[in-house]
């Protein structure tokens, strides 16, 4: 098996995702944290491996391969031979798709960008992100209503994509008091065999 190298930074959400699966794969990775605040992502050696500069970045073998959900879709289909993470099933398998872009949209412009104000202090629009993010926890919420996951009958990387800004929308002060169901969600994961957390910050309604 290639050793895994994961560029990430503690607090990043995108990162935990790669993290988390890489645990929940049971797959030993080398984790290297790259420090944001002094520019570590703009320098060009991390430049080199994402011209983009952003974390989460993986090394496996002479692949490099940056964005979060492209290394979960990555690290199900290489590691994953019972495809559960991923399923071949074309319904489950676009179910899947379904739930990684509402990751990288409505999560990624309320719960995400709600933190990123209070945790990062990015000069973004709380109040909007707020608004963005209680629709989207509602959506969710009447989702899981009768179901455990996001999608099909197991868990799946649309579950790792978008647990750790729902988990954390409390840094960017949204409550979380009023989605049962997600709550509910939320606790099955952290449930799972070799799930680990994101660092959490004490901002916000976490404080």
């Amino acid at each position: 098996m290639s050793t895994i190298t994961l560029y990430r930074h503690a607090l990043s959400g995108h990162s935990h995702r790669v993290e988390a699966l890489l645990s929940l794969l049971g797959l030993n990775a080398e984790i290297i944290d790259v420090d944001l605040a002094a520019g570590a992502h703009k320098q060009a050696d991390f430049l080199k491996k994402n011209s983009f500069g952003q974390v989460p970045v993986i090394e496996d073998g002479e692949l490099t391969l940056s964005d979060s959900n492209a290394i979960l879709v990555y690290l199900a289909t290489q590691y994953d031979a019972a495809r559960t993470w991923l399923p071949e099933d074309a319904a489950v398998s676009a179910e899947v798709q379904r739930f990684l872009s509402l990751a990288a949209g409505k999560i990624a412009f309320g719960p995400a960008a709600a933190r990123l104000v209070n945790v990062f202090g990015a000069g973004l629009d709380h109040d909007n992100a707020k608004a963005t993010s209680h629709a989207v926890l509602a959506e969710l919420d009447a989702h899981l209503a009768e179901r455990n996951w996001l999608a099909g009958d197991a868990p799946t990387i649309a579950d790792v994509a978008n647990y750790a800004y729902v988990a954390h929308a409390p840094e960017g002060d949204v409550s979380l008091e009023s989605y049962a169901n997600v709550a509910s969600w939320l606790s099955r994961i952290e449930a799972l065999e070799g799930f680990v957390s994101m660092q959490a910050t004490a901002v916000g309604l976490a404080v």
